[in-house]
């Protein structure tokens, strides 16, 4: 069993320093506040961002929330609200088939700052 360690506001603080994207910025220190556990995953070097196919989101019930990329390997079973940091064109696609939504999580944090009532996938 792996020990979960806790989130250190200052390494996310150090690793916020280096990103480009203002908007990113901004999201992680909305989030730092009211989720810490997003803001982390964020917080973290891009090519580490998880890239999580549906195949995987469908397997969960409820909506989801992947601090990272959606993309397009397999299917969904039944309409679900995904929210993510972004989506692949093929994804996209596939989750409108089903009735399903896609949310970026800049315009989810908009609406629902905690981000509450949604399963996070890493």
């Amino acid at each position: 069993m792996a020990k979960e360690f806790g989130i250190n506001k200052s390494k996310i603080e150090k690793r916020m320093s280096s990103k480009m994207d203002s908007e990113l910025v901004n999201l992680i220190v909305k989030l730092k506040k009211t989720n810490p556990v997003v803001a982390k995953e964020l917080a973290r070097p891009k090519r580490r961002w998880p890239a999580v196919n549906l195949k995987d989101i469908d397997m969960l019930k409820g909506d989801v929330l992947i601090a990272g990329k959606v993309l397009s390997a397999g299917d969904l079973s039944e309409p679900k609200r995904i929210v993510a940091w972004s989506i692949s064109e093929k994804a996209l696609g596939k989750i409108k088939n089903v009735k399903g939504t896609f949310v970026s999580i800049i315009d989810e944090v908009k609406k629902n700052p905690e981000l509450n009532g949604l399963d996070i996938l890493r």
